[in-house]
């Protein structure tokens, strides 16, 4: 590096309750991701943010970068995946989508927010946080990152579109 080179530093990530005001970027974030995820539009955005238990973005310099949207047990959710929990689990929290802006991974976005998620649970008396991730295609990044979460594979199922999800659960650490 040049002498007179300087780094500039990031800004520090704040990790906040998602508003009103976030839904734009909220929607953005989730289309750049859609092939992981499913589609979200504004009133489906509102109908999950008005049975969310958990929905918190990471704001990096006024900037939503990431975040985590997450429904308890009881949600008149439609989701296959959310009913397949509710089937078998009585209490629980299921993330129902998390995303980490392209030009913010690595940074651990993430992880804060699955950390901010655990305590949640814990604070709640939840001892169960599930999801799901896409095994056809295959999400490798996304095996990593829950295996480091202590989650483990429950079953799985074909969804239309042939896109097939291993369900997942990680027990809340006291």
């Amino acid at each position: 590096m040049h002498e007179n080179a300087r780094m500039t530093p990031q800004p520090d990530p704040v990790l906040r309750a998602a508003t009103a005001a976030d839904h734009a970027a909220i929607l953005a974030l989730n289309l750049a991701s859609e092939h992981a995820l499913s589609p979200l539009d504004p009133a489906r955005l509102a109908a999950l943010v008005a049975q969310a238990a958990y929905h918190r973005v990471v704001d990096v310099d006024g900037t939503v970068a990431a975040f985590l949207l997450a429904l308890r047990e009881g949600a008149a959710y439609d989701s296959p995946n959310y009913r397949w929990f509710a089937d078998r689990h009585p209490r629980f929290l299921y993330v129902d989508r998390i995303v980490v802006a392209q030009a913010h991974r690595g940074r651990r976005l993430g992880h804060a927010l699955y950390a901010d998620l655990f305590a949640f649970a814990r604070a709640h008396g939840v001892g169960e946080v599930t999801c799901e991730f896409d095994v056809v295609p295959f999400n490798a990044a996304s095996a990593r990152f829950h295996a480091g979460f202590g989650f483990r594979e429950l079953g799985r199922q074909r969804l239309a579109g042939g896109k097939e999800v291993a369900l997942q659960v990680a027990a809340v650490p006291p």
